[in-house]
């Protein structure tokens, strides 16, 4: 057996746990400190109605994200990972659309950590399945 094979596990669990924990934080900041996850996100918080919506649709977006990362370090499972691809996939493609069709600003910092972590997950998709 190859004595790099453990190593890179811990490797890619560190690179795939550390953001999933950020995700969470993130989640739970929507929730108990939304002023401050809005300036994470370079995002204004909204009033009334609106504001509901900002914080619980950004907070469950954050938290089954980061969750679902974590869930799939803990119990090497590769199905917990299809969510958080799918969930920052519609994201990226979400602020291409609004860049390309709405006038918003094109976001590419955002856009290269998305695709980091969803290059992270698909790689750890591939190696789970080959082990």
């Amino acid at each position: 057996m190859n004595r790099e094979t453990p190593r890179m596990s811990l490797l890619l669990q560190a690179a795939i746990g550390l953001p999933a924990l950020a995700f969470i934080g993130v989640g739970l900041s929507w929730w108990f400190a939304p002023g401050f996850a809005g300036s994470l996100l370079r995002m204004e918080l909204l009033e009334g109605s609106g504001l509901t919506t900002q914080l619980a649709d950004l907070a469950s977006f954050f938290l089954t994200l980061g969750c679902c990362m974590l869930i799939g370090v803990l119990t090497r499972s590769p199905v917990w990972f299809l969510p958080a691809i799918l969930l920052l996939s519609f994201a990226v493609v979400g602020r291409l659309m609004a860049w390309l069709f709405h006038g918003a600003a094109l976001t590419l910092d955002m856009i290269f950590v998305e695709m980091v972590v969803i290059s992270l997950l698909l790689f750890a998709c591939r190696s789970i399945n080959r082990a």
